[in-house]
């Protein structure tokens, strides 16, 4: 796609990458037909294609209006275009590009304003965890789309850490939302590891990946967030303490694997930055390695049914981070029947971090059209590898929603 950026873009990074990433564009148009909000709404600006031409548009001078605006928030962020297209366009990078040059023409009203700041600071505060246990105590008393948010309390076993010490560690990042709301994944995947000879180690200065601020147009407080979370791991991953560092939310995973790119232009943490994404693993990646010691370790299953279980692949997973069919495959060996859904396996589930809050009714109506694929399949249960996959698709449906890592650490021995 031919691009003339205006002056005030030329010569900048940021430019200059988005005029990259244009030129790959061809038009093909291939992109529309695994878009989520292309799928529901049949407008072309509501597709990747037509937010690339929006997006065009304002590089090269055009006056973005509140419909641009508006169009590009709409997108989920899902990268199943990615995955689709020919060319290799790297929408991701561009849609934060021009999210953030949107954002400072376009003035949002203060109702938008005042949630998207809640938002941001809100679900990375301390304070968030103490918020959360509140609504626990009075969720019977919640509306209906507060209580949604709020899961129940988890039971005692969520916060059994094993203290075995092994020759074999990883860094854990525990989430900004995750050890509130759902604390049992990141226990069970200490425990999952502790089985196979592997000890977990968690950096306590670490917290948000950075992507709640980024995917909010706070470029500045999302690198900081990534600068924060590679000096809190520094100090393991400079002197070799550490094999890997792991993430079991996959929306986290896609963040830190891309902190080489966000910290490019950093000279400070630039190197630091490409270290760290190397390093990033999500859990599934070590389920190969894994597989003949838990196989071991694991009890019989007592019937099939109790293990057949519905995959829901988040698109953190298969298209931000390109993996598919580790999970299924490793489950499978395990002992678990796991199906994917028949149709729209690839399409997202209307999640996509804080996008339910802020565009609740093409989320719900991403959800329903999801859970109608899922239950389908006629589960015991729905697993996934997101909380925020795992916390929207539970909204929906009394089928139990699970990481799959839980089910893994149900099924060992205590």
């Amino acid at each position: 796609m031919q691009t003339h950026l205006a002056p005030a873009f030329a010569g900048t990074p940021e430019g200059q990458e988005a005029e990259s990433i244009l030129r790959k564009c061809v038009h093909c148009g291939f992109c529309t037909a695994t878009c989520p909000t292309y799928q529901l709404l049949g407008d072309e600006l509501d597709g990747p294609r037509g937010r690339i031409y929006l997006m065009k548009q304002v590089l090269e001078g055009e006056t973005p209006t509140r419909s641009t605006l508006l169009h590009l928030d709409r997108c989920l962020t899902c990268r199943n275009c990615e995955s689709t297209c020919p060319s290799g366009v790297q929408y991701g990078h561009l849609v934060e590009i021009g999210r953030e040059i949107v954002e400072q023409q376009v003035a949002r009203p203060p109702k938008e304003r005042a949630l998207r700041w809640l938002l941001k600071e809100g679900l990375t505060s301390p304070l968030f965890g103490p918020a959360m246990k509140l609504g626990q105590w009075v969720r019977p008393l919640l509306p209906a789309a507060l209580k949604a948010k709020v899961p129940a309390s988890a039971g005692p076993r969520a916060h059994r850490w094993p203290t075995q010490p092994h020759k074999r560690k990883v860094l854990l990042l525990m989430g900004c939302v995750q050890p509130a709301m759902m604390p049992n994944i990141n226990s069970a995947t200490a425990r999952v590891l502790d089985a196979a000879g592997i000890q977990t180690l968690v950096a306590d200065e670490a917290g948000c990946c950075g992507a709640i601020r980024a995917h909010l147009n706070d470029r500045d407080g999302g690198l900081a967030d990534m600068r924060r979370n590679i000096d809190a791991w520094w100090p393991l991953v400079e002197r070799g303490g550490v094999e890997a560092i792991v993430m079991n939310a996959s929306g986290c995973g896609a963040t830190v694997k891309d902190y080489g790119h966000a910290l490019a232009h950093d000279p400070a943490y630039a190197g630091k930055a490409q270290r760290v994404a190397a390093l990033t693993k999500d859990v599934s990646e070590l389920l190969p390695e894994l597989l003949p010691t838990l196989r071991k370790r694991l009890r019989k299953p007592s019937g099939t049914p109790a293990r057949r279980v519905v995959f829901h692949p988040p698109c953190t997973l298969q298209h931000g981070q390109q993996l598919r069919g580790g999970v299924e495959a490793g489950l499978a060996e395990l002992g678990f029947e796991v199906r994917l859904a028949a149709a729209e396996s690839h399409l997202c589930c209307g999640s996509a971090g804080t996008y339910s809050v802020l565009q609740p009714e093409l989320a719900l109506a991403l959800r329903d059209r999801k859970l109608g694929h899922l239950q389908a399949t006629e589960p015991t249960a729905i697993v996934s590898a997101n909380i925020g996959c795992i916390q929207h698709l539970q909204s929906g449906t009394g089928i139990p929603v699970r990481h799959w890592i839980e089910l893994v650490d149900e099924a060992l021995p205590g």
